[in-house]
């Protein structure tokens, strides 16, 4: 009862959410609790339902519009064990799941991006490549040249590290500028209670995109 009421509490003091979230986790994360990431989509649909309704803004800029998970790990296989609890997202939300070189949208509502184990310098190699395919010229390359190139072409206001595992450079272009909070919990305990936190000190910062 407590929790509940300290959850609503937290609720309530959102006004300001990120538009795009990354999640960074692993595959040990996704075996340890492999329904956890349809959870934290769901809260992502549901606070911003709230935020909407409490803010008396319907926009489409008041809320959560996308939310990235990133699975890092060293074999991506074709078909994880976890595979199948990544597509129930696609019942309530809009997924797209990047999985080795295959790409599958299913489901519609928010955007919902899950890459297991993609690389951002794997990423940005691509880009130079196409840039040569191209026969862009050095004078040709330019920040613009390469954004066009890019594979994942949204910038995350907000990237969330749960457990004691390290970053990974996924999305290392896109998150220059974005805002990073670490938990302490592990994926697998982590709460709607802690997402909220995550929330509260994401409005709470002055952000300042490198200047």
């Amino acid at each position: 009862m407590i929790r509940w009421l300290y959850e609503k509490r937290l609720l309530a003091g959102l006004s300001t959410l990120p538009s795009h979230i990354c999640f960074m986790i692993t595959s040990h994360d996704m075996e340890d609790d492999p329904d956890k990431i349809v959870s934290v989509s769901r809260w992502c649909v549901e606070i911003t339902d709230v935020v909407r309704a409490s803010t008396g803004q319907g926009e489409p800029d008041r809320g959560i519009e996308g939310v990235t998970f990133h699975i890092s790990t060293l074999d991506a296989g074709e078909n994880p064990p976890y595979i199948g609890n990544v597509r129930k997202i696609g019942e309530f939300a809009r997924l797209t799941l990047h999985l080795g070189e295959s790409e599958e949208t299913i489901g519609q509502g928010m955007n919902v991006h899950v890459a297991v184990g993609k690389s951002g310098r794997e990423e940005i190699t691509e880009c130079i490549r196409q840039m040569a395919r191209d026969g862009l010229s050095p004078d040709d390359v330019t920040e613009h040249a390469i954004e066009e190139r890019l594979k994942f072409r949204y910038t995350p206001e907000l990237v969330i590290k749960t457990g004691d595992s390290h970053l990974t450079d996924f999305l290392i272009w896109q998150s220059v500028y974005s805002e990073l909070f670490f938990s302490d919990v592990n994926w697998a305990l982590f709460r709607k209670i802690d997402f909220l936190r995550a929330l509260r000190d994401y409005q709470s910062r002055i952000r300042r995109f490198g200047r």
